[in-house]
């Protein structure tokens, strides 16, 4: 199962860990995009092979997953959502109608278009990379002469390319982005202290677990579990072993969603 985990504000780590098949794979692209959308901004020439990394596992995991489908489905039960919360009192109007603009708008993109990242599997510059990239150690400077003349065009041709290429992948990403905002927001935060560093629950409803643990403490979680129910084993560093089970009172934030 995986675990993604990412600093948060400074004081805490946050732990994500999906319940589902859908929501890891959503987790996986976001975690990818990111990677691929920061070497973009920054020294392609340094971390081409972070970006190319990136771009190509986004183009497998969609190949493999029915994600646009998905992603639709989402949107569709988020707008019904909108539409019902739109009706209390106590909403906030502006915001409730930006996000249902977005929604509708993201849903009837994914659903007019062809899924328009198939042109990444089907232009032959990265087609040939890919090959390379998929072998262990494959994509060194020297098995790769295409590669170096393309990084050495110049900077504006390269940059423009680059855009063009994550360009094709904009629907999913945004589309991905709201789905999982809205996911997280399901669930406010709350302080649980267990005494022998275990704690386990009902996962039925659930689709993600978020963890936040002080990044002072000397300790982080293992999870695993189901749309049934979930378990997480809080482990200790261990020079020998390189982890080993805390049996130590634990305290963290726990959000399910």
């Amino acid at each position: 199962m995986i675990l993604i985990f990412k600093a948060f504000c400074m004081t805490t780590i946050l732990y994500e860990h999906p319940l589902n098949e859908r929501i890891r794979n959503y987790l996986k692209l976001e975690q990818l995009f990111s990677q691929a959308h920061s070497c973009a901004n920054t020294d392609i020439q340094t971390n081409h092979q972070v970006f190319f990394n990136a771009l190509f596992a986004i183009v497998d995991t969609l190949e493999r997953s029915d994600i646009k489908g998905d992603l639709i489905k989402d949107l569709e039960k988020l707008q019904q959502n909108l539409v019902i919360w739109s009706q209390s009192p106590d909403i906030d109007t502006s915001a409730l109608e930006d996000n249902l603009r977005e929604t509708v708008t993201l849903s009837c993109q994914l659903k007019a278009y062809n899924q328009t990242w198939y042109q990444l599997k089907e232009n032959k510059l990265l087609a040939s990379l890919k090959q390379r990239f998929a072998i262990q150690g494959g994509n060194s400077s020297f098995d790769l002469p295409q590669l170096q003349f393309w990084l050495h065009q110049p900077t504006e041709q390269v940059a423009t390319q680059i855009k063009h290429w994550l360009s094709l992948l904009t629907n999913i990403k945004n589309s991905l982005a709201l789905v999982l905002k809205f996911i997280r927001q399901r669930a406010e935060f709350k302080l649980i202290e267990t005494e022998s560093g275990f704690y386990q629950d009902s996962g039925e409803g659930l689709l993600l677990l978020r963890i936040k643990i002080s990044q002072h403490a000397q300790y982080y979680p293992t999870i695993s579990g189901n749309k049934f129910r979930y378990s997480i084993r809080f482990m200790l560093p261990c020079e020998i072993s390189g982890r080993r089970y805390s049996n130590q009172a634990t305290k963290f934030q726990l959000a399910c969603c």
